[in-house]
């Protein structure tokens, strides 16, 4: 049975800089390099156990970063629990003051905020990212043993309304409009809290796109899927579904499909999750055959259908509204 891995008490489930764990004596550079820790970034390092989500690219980012640095945006709303915002992968996205600048790095998208307060002649100071590169001749003095390890935990974020304006601002549309529609539907903020939020950066870069992205949110929404195939009907042209409009059928019997135009009795079920969704749960075979003895026509839509053929799909859906009475 091999042996476990050396993993120092200081640095269990924790993000790191290696130079710092090597200069108290804790890791030598070899170690650093065994199964026991995952390299995260130039000098950063996690003890391999942990999760590889985003949280835990958002501590490896920040760790080296100026403390002013704040997640925000898509990372935000990753941390205060949109889970669908943003992947491991993903970019790690900071606001900064705008007197501070640091260096490119990959995976990572630092945005200023702020008005400039350094004369155009006096360029910010640029922070180095850099220093501290671990060394194998690296030997630990007393200082460096008595000095506070530097770990990073669950980085400070901006609030969730700013977060839904960073996202509208940042990213595509039909991205941004479903983590929006998540802030919404997990009570995260309000439509209230966004409309104030948007009318107190009407005047900044990207002021009127967030208003058309906030204006296009719908908490009811039951995926980013949905989400996005709500977004890319209205884009193309057709009036505006509702997402989980009530059908009452009968005292008790409530059927809320996807997506609906309940004027033109027509809606569209989504069939591409892998999973039921207790809060948004899929309606079933006897469902559809009760919602149309009830008049309604019901089309399907697949993920397959979203990602590959939405022209076609588009065309069924138009023609549905067609035939009972939208005219465009």
């Amino acid at each position: 049975m091999p042996p476990s891995p050396h993993r120092p008490s200081a640095l269990a489930w924790q993000v790191f800089r290696g130079s710092d764990a090597i200069r108290r004596g804790l890791v030598t550079e070899h170690q650093l390099r065994s199964s026991a820790w995952t390299r995260l970034r130039h000098d950063v390092y996690a003890d391999a156990r942990l999760d590889r989500d985003h949280a835990l690219a958002c501590r490896a980012a920040t760790l080296r970063l100026p403390p002013e640095a704040v997640a925000a945006g898509p990372s935000a709303a990753y941390l205060h629990g949109v889970a669908h915002a943003a992947a491991f992968t993903d970019d790690v996205h900071v606001l900064l003051p705008r007197t501070i600048r640091v260096s490119p790095q990959r995976g990572l998208r630092a945005h200023s905020v702020g008005p400039p307060t350094t004369p155009p002649s006096a360029p910010a100071p640029v922070a180095d990212l850099s220093r501290d590169r671990p060394h194998a001749s690296a030997r630990p003095t007393d200082d460096a043993m008595t000095a506070t390890l530097r770990t990073a935990g669950p980085p400070p974020r901006t609030a969730p309304a700013a977060a839904a304006w960073e996202t509208a601002v940042w990213l595509e549309p039909l991205r941004a409009v479903g983590i929006v529609d998540a802030l919404l539907g997990q009570g995260l903020t309000s439509r209230d809290e966004l409309a104030e939020t948007a009318d107190r950066n009407a005047d900044r870069p990207g002021g009127r796109r967030a208003r058309w992205v906030f204006d296009l949110a719908d908490p009811d929404a039951g995926s980013p899927a949905e989400s996005q195939l709500r977004v890319r009907l209205v884009l193309a042209g057709l009036p505006r579904p509702v997402a989980r409009h009530p059908v009452v059928l009968a005292p008790g019997l409530v059927l809320r499909p996807d997506l609906a135009w309940p004027r033109y009795r027509v809606a569209v079920r989504y069939a591409g999750r892998r999973h039921v969704d207790a809060d948004h749960p899929q309606l079933d075979h006897p469902q559809l055959d009760q919602l149309a003895a009830a008049g309604w026509l019901v089309l399907s839509a697949t993920s397959r259908r979203l990602r590959q053929e939405f022209p076609a799909l588009l065309v069924e859906v138009r023609a549905a509204l067609a035939a009972r009475g939208w005219r465009n």
